[in-house]
């Protein structure tokens, strides 16, 4: 018996762990297209570009981990073709791998701006080590950046730019975040980083790249026809999945590769996980496509109890985070943008809430700097009784009292 894996990001190596730790007995093979060993991605676009941080990747597993637990790790290495009818998967360099089982866990490609310029050199996306510590090296010297894209990284990064004292200029088509917290979060985001002394510029993008005498990026032409000096891009725009091997072998794909409840493809011998994986969510009551930490560990631990044949439906409440300068954003559940919502606390203070609902029921809950709320608000969201909106707009409401009744009222059923 023999599972294939590909990819060896957060999923792939999760998929990996809990197989072993599952019992199974089999052959195990990871593959990885970079040459370093597994390494986290959130800390890219954070820690890792702050002033002073340690400039080392955070391995997922320790360096003896792979070999003590069997599991094969094909550093450096890219399958360009699935045979479904030979359970077999071909490497870049002619190898072959037989599977009962293939993971994709592709993960996702950086989007480009298709744009005059768009190939100079200073002009970047974030998505691997190798762009981390491109940038981060950049920063050492740049004194004025440009982020294209007003989602996370883009938001995160521009946080970290601040710190090394560069003028940040920030372009976002919409407010920042808002096609995925609240217009109230959106706001609150974009008027933590202005105090900063990053400029945001909503409703605009970047029409050009233009060049130095140097041949390197020297200004931003934007959509609105304004020209931002710049001795550092980063495009973020965020990231399409990697459905390349999953279209050719004739899976279905549209924005992800579609799977079933049990995280499986058209081809039940076949896998897809984490933030390649479009997949029926009872959470939004709809297919979704993920990218989270949270989403690509529990699918990874889910794949690998369908494969040792303990099959259910995958129902893992979602939840994310950002850390944006003083700011740690968590959010837990899915919520639409017209979805309704409360601000809970003073947005003032830098610490609340926002809790959002759905058809009068609480669907997600946004929190900044506040921890506790955030761990309570993913009780009421596992908990199966419903929480409505007029309970929680009551005077006297807690998100942490109404999880700790939501508690009792279970261990008393």
């Amino acid at each position: 018996m023999s599972v294939v894996i590909v990819g060896a990001g957060q999923a792939g190596v999760q998929v990996a762990d809990s197989l072993r730790a599952g019992g199974y007995a089999g052959d195990v093979t990871l593959v990885s297209a970079e040459e370093c060993l597994p390494y986290q991605r959130p800390p890219l676009s954070k820690d890792y570009m702050i002033p002073g941080h340690e400039q080392e990747a955070l391995p997922l597993r320790g360096g003896s981990y792979f070999a003590d637990e069997r599991i094969t790790l094909l550093s450096g290495r890219r399958v360009e073709s699935i045979d479904r009818a030979a359970g077999t998967v071909r490497l870049c360099h002619g190898e072959e791998l037989a599977f009962d089982h293939l993971v994709l866990a592709t993960g996702l490609r950086a989007r480009r701006l298709d744009v005059p310029g768009r190939d100079l050199p200073g002009v970047h996306t974030l998505r691997t080590l190798d762009d981390a510590e491109q940038l981060s090296a950049r920063l050492t010297s740049a004194r004025r950046v440009v982020v294209v894209g007003g989602g996370y990284i883009g938001l995160e990064f521009a946080s970290a730019a601040r710190e090394h004292g560069c003028e940040v200029h920030v372009l976002s088509t919409s407010a920042p975040l808002r096609r995925s917290v609240s217009a109230a979060m959106s706001e609150y985001v974009r008027e933590s980083h202005e105090p900063a002394g990053t400029h945001v510029h909503v409703g605009v993008s970047a029409a050009a790249f233009e060049a130095g005498a140097d041949g390197r990026v020297a200004s931003v032409l934007t959509t609105g026809g304004e020209r931002l000096e710049a001795d550092l891009v980063v495009v973020g725009i965020g990231a399409s999945p990697d459905l390349e091997l999953a279209r050719n072998a004739g899976l279905s794909v549209a924005d992800g590769v579609e799977v079933d409840e049990f995280l499986q493809t058209s081809d039940p011998r076949i896998l897809a996980v984490g933030d390649c994986a479009s997949f029926p969510s009872n959470h939004a009551g709809h297919r979704v496509r993920l990218e989270s930490v949270q989403n690509a560990t529990d699918q990874g631990r889910h794949v690998a109890t369908v494969i040792l044949g303990r099959a259910r439906p995958y129902a893992d409440l979602p939840w994310f985070w950002s850390i944006q300068g003083k700011n740690k954003i968590q959010i837990v559940g899915l919520a639409a943008p017209d979805d309704d919502a409360v601000v809970l606390g003073d947005q003032a203070s830098g610490k609340f809430s926002v809790a959002r609902f759905h058809n009068g029921v609480l669907c997600a809950v946004e929190s900044v700097n506040q921890p506790a709320d955030h761990m309570a608000a993913r009780t009421l969201l596992s908990s199966d009784a419903p929480v409505m909106r007029a309970e929680v707009v009551a005077p006297d409401f807690s998100l942490k009292l109404a999880a700790k009744a939501h508690k009792q009222a279970a261990l008393a059923a």
